[in-house]
């Protein structure tokens, strides 16, 4: 690796304290830079000018790599050349003047509550794995976490007395959610039941773990998200953060305030959040023009 891409990554994990997920995306996107110009030091850093950036990033755009994602790489390379000229490695940033590219508009993907309802019907809680993953995808839309909030959820972090959990969501800020009656319940019988059947020799803290008794992964959980969809007969894009979009739709549907949306959601803007009034928006829309009888 880039021995400056290492330092800068060793910058916004010592210096910065950012995540780990966040620090990967900054060192993916960077580490495709570098190879496309096969910028390995200093010098060849320097020789990047803003006309070879634009016609990377044309490329990208060829490739059909979304302005959303476009966007992002440049505030990634932005980034690193911004510590290489203060660390007095190079002496000018080619990103500067560049401007981001104008992301589109979009609505997130979305399940109705019959949808969900089919969906978290699907795992066998016969089972040792149905009752874990019956779990998941409860305590998942009980709450709005992230993926990989969910995963590293510690059995410590549930507080199912009062009904609420501890996660770490992005730039490693704490923040409490509470959880659900049919969560809680779900919560408190698989560490009572279920979750002993999958210890081996050690006893992780986390609180889902696989067969081999070791921590679940994002991976994992997205192949079993995508399993249950199948036998709920959706075909649509299933992901776990469309049951993170849903359950915040659902809230404000039923009345929910948005500042508290946004505090169960983790978003540092409330500018984040509103994109699910829009969605509310476009569904009292659909709505309308299906029912109206001038529609």
């Amino acid at each position: 690796m880039n021995p400056l891409l290492d330092e800068w990554l060793s910058y916004l994990t010592v210096e910065r304290n950012l995540s780990e997920n966040t620090v990967d995306a900054y060192s993916r996107d960077v580490q495709d830079f570098l190879r496309h110009f096969a910028a390995h030091t200093a010098a060849s850093l320097e020789l990047v000018k803003p006309s070879g950036l634009t016609a990377y990033f044309k490329k990208l755009m060829e490739q059909n790599i979304s302005a959303r994602s476009r966007g992002r790489k440049l505030s990634s390379i932005r980034m690193f050349y911004r510590y290489c000229v203060a660390e007095k490695r190079v002496e000018s940033n080619p990103t500067e003047n560049m401007e981001n590219p104008a992301a589109a508009k979009y609505l997130p993907h979305i399940l109705n509550t019959r949808q969900v309802e089919s969906l978290l019907k699907q795992p066998d809680n016969a089972t040792r794995d149905g009752a874990r993953d019956a779990t998941m995808l409860e305590l998942l839309y009980s709450t709005g976490m992230r993926v990989s909030e969910l995963v590293n959820v510690k059995t410590g972090d549930v507080n199912l007395g009062a009904g609420y959990l501890l996660t770490m969501g992005k730039g490693s800020k704490e923040r409490i959610i509470p959880i659900g009656e049919r969560a809680v319940e779900m919560v408190k019988n698989f560490i009572a039941r279920t979750r002993p059947l999958f210890i081996k020799k050690t006893n992780p803290p986390e609180l889902f773990l696989t067969r081999l008794g070791k921590p679940m992964t994002r991976q994992m959980f997205w192949r079993i998200i995508k399993k249950y969809a199948l036998t709920a007969g959706i075909h649509q894009k299933i992901s776990p953060h469309v049951l993170r979009h849903s359950f915040a739709t659902h809230l404000l549907e039923h009345g929910a305030d948005l500042r508290a949306v946004q505090m169960m959601l983790g978003h540092s803007s409330i500018t984040t959040t509103q994109i699910y009034t829009h969605i509310n928006r476009a569904r009292l829309a659909e709505i309308h023009l299906k029912s109206h009888p001038r529609g």
